[in-house]
């Protein structure tokens, strides 16, 4: 395939020491987030390498979304650090920040939140577009993922017009389309029949391995978790590595 054009800004190209080969991509430390006088995040840890698959699991209401949303530099913590390619987060530009999540970024969402008014076509192309890629160059990558993840007879389809399980499929094209480092999926598979769900699961997982994207996959369910390299348990707004020796969870 041919490779997809530069982020506009990522720490790497801002001059920040990108992280070692064997250590971690992104990272948050004693992460703390509070909304009105409900604590969502206190003092969350997390890690996830290059190529890795990582579950975030945990009840409702537990702060797996949010500590989702402050990995993805969505929303700031109140307290705490994330790093990601050896820079934090919190130090960049929101213009920074922005071009983070639409190249090195990636992400799939529980009802895929695909853009109504374009085609499929057009809404796997939309991150390319984004990053000042060309019409035919952004589309010409994503009908290749659209193939691979095998949805290229519906690319001239608007979401309306195609089931839950082939919209699943599109909006993780469109989260590889642009060769992100890290995809953030949060309960992608929530909205699908379980048939439709494992088979979105394999391609994701299958398409992230390949191009060694690293996956933090939130989910409650135990079928989507087991897809992943490491499991991490978040309650009461803490994060525990399950994969951890019990004295250091």
């Amino acid at each position: 395939m041919t490779s997809a054009p530069s982020p506009a800004a990522s720490p790497a190209a801002a001059g920040q020491t990108g992280p070692e080969p064997d250590g971690p991509l992104l990272t948050a430390a004693g992460l703390r987030k509070t909304y009105g006088g409900t604590t969502a995040l206190d003092g969350a840890d997390f890690s996830v390498r290059a190529g890795e698959i990582v579950a975030v699991m945990g009840p409702s209401g537990s702060g797996k979304s949010t500590l989702l949303h402050c990995l993805a530099g969505i929303v700031p913590p109140d307290e705490g650090r994330v790093t990601y390619a050896g820079g934090e987060l919190s130090a960049l530009p929101d213009a920074e920040r922005s071009a983070l999540r639409r190249g090195d970024f990636g992400f799939v969402f529980q009802f895929g939140q695909l853009v109504p008014e374009l085609t499929c076509l057009e809404n796997a192309a939309l991150p390319l577009r984004l990053a000042g890629a060309g019409r035919k160059q952004a589309e010409r990558r994503a009908a290749e993922w659209l193939a691979r993840l095998e949805v290229d007879d519906i690319g001239h389809h608007r979401p309306g017009q195609i089931s839950g399980g082939q919209g699943q499929r599109v909006a993780v094209a469109r989260a590889l389309t642009a060769a992100p480092r890290v995809i953030f999926a949060d309960e992608p598979t929530g909205a699908l029949d379980s048939l439709n769900g494992e088979r979105v699961m394999e391609l994701l997982t299958e398409a992230a391995r390949d191009t060694r994207a690293a996956v933090v996959l939130v989910t409650h369910e135990p079928r989507v978790a087991a897809y992943s390299d490491r499991e991490i348990v978040v309650r009461d707004g803490r994060a525990r590595d399950m994969s951890a020796p019990a004295g250091a969870r």
